[in-house]
């Protein structure tokens, strides 16, 4: 076994995990799990069986990663944030076979105690705020703050706020990069150092 499994979490038999992840104090790991490489899942993590997440991703304590939820490589989550997996749940009504994806593309960050509702699709690099409530799709770049969750600004790949209008025509310079981010509509798309 090349990744680390504290004494105390549950990996069911089937689960792949791929080498140099971490799996801290009494997370669960189902056995349809597809866990890229250099994966960290905290205190308390649950990770169901129609599951992938893809290499680098950090999973932050008490985070559960239900069925039909993926992400891509290097994707944060922030403590105690939530997915979801049926739109319209009840305890007395079975929808099991109405669960919704869910896709955060890579790079993404979530904060914590953010919830993604299930069926959205949460852009590349996009930054979703503490405490926000995403109930639609988010472009690449964006910042996502409140509740229901609301554009207030783009983000660098770096993690830095852009200075660029919300929609229309600019062009930002990323301070820590040298990377060069230029909207058009709204659409934010990045290029090499300028």
């Amino acid at each position: 076994m090349d990744y680390q499994v504290h004494e105390s979490a549950i990996v069911d038999e089937g689960a792949q995990i791929g080498s140099g992840s971490r799996v801290w104090h009494f997370v669960h790991v189902c056995g349809g799990a597809r866990i890229g490489r250099n994966v960290s899942m905290g205190q308390g993590v649950f990770v169901g069986n129609k599951v992938t997440i893809g290499d680098n991703c950090k999973i932050q304590n008490n985070v559960s990663v239900y069925d039909n939820v993926h992400l891509e490589e290097g994707v944060f989550c922030g403590p105690s944030m939530v997915f979801t997996n049926v739109y319209n749940p009840r305890s007395l009504i079975e929808r099991k076979d109405e669960y919704r994806d869910t896709l955060v593309k890579r790079g993404a960050s979530l904060g914590a105690n953010c919830t993604l509702v299930c069926g959205v699709t949460v852009g590349a690099f996009a930054f979703i705020g503490a405490g926000a409530v995403v109930n639609k799709d988010v472009p690449d770049y964006a910042l996502i703050v409140g509740v229901p969750g609301k554009q207030i600004g783009w983000m660098s790949e770096f993690g830095e706020q852009l200075d660029l209008p919300l929609s229309g025509e600019g062009r930002a310079v990323c301070q820590h990069t040298g990377a060069v981010y230029t909207l058009s509509g709204q659409t934010v798309r990045k290029s090499e150092a300028a």
